[in-house]
């Protein structure tokens, strides 16, 4: 498939290479980091030299992988990886606020989900204002909640 998977739309960052490319179009990293810069010119992340990169494995549902860069095949089928320590760390940018709040519903038990969204949005509220907040949880929980 050339084009992104028609889940990943929903799925995914808004800032995703995976919203406009297909599987090994672009590497998975298990974190945000320094090293794969938000590039508005091209709408995503990317490495130095230009390749797409997606931060958020857990949200793409692919494990970690240079499939771009260095050709590593696609899984086709595998379990869809779990949030690391990192990825529940609240980010120092809010382009990757829906990421983390993804990642922290993902973590919560089901019977601490409501527990963990408050949270979340004191946090975020705190760090990043009510509005980036409120907006972001609500795209969030809008598929979160329909998909546990």
């Amino acid at each position: 498939m050339s084009g992104p998977l028609p889940h990943w739309c929903e799925q995914t960052c808004v800032v995703c290479p995976g919203q406009q490319l297909g599987p090994g179009q672009f590497d998975v990293v298990d974190r945000p980091g320094p090293e794969f810069a938000y590039r508005p010119d091209v709408g995503w992340r990317a490495t130095a030299d230009g390749v797409a990169v997606c931060v958020h494995p857990f949200r793409v549902g692919l494990p970690p992988g240079r499939y771009a860069s260095a050709g590593a095949p696609v899984p086709v089928q595998a379990p869809r990886p779990t949030p690391t320590p990192q990825a529940l760390e609240l980010p120092a940018d809010v382009v990757d606020l829906e990421g983390w709040l993804v990642a922290v519903l993902r973590d919560a038990p089901a019977e601490q989900i409501f527990t963990a969204v408050a949270r979340a949005e004191r946090l975020a509220a705190e760090r990043f204002g009510a509005k980036h907040a409120v907006a972001a949880l609500r795209r969030v929980l809008s598929v979160e909640l329909t998909s546990r």
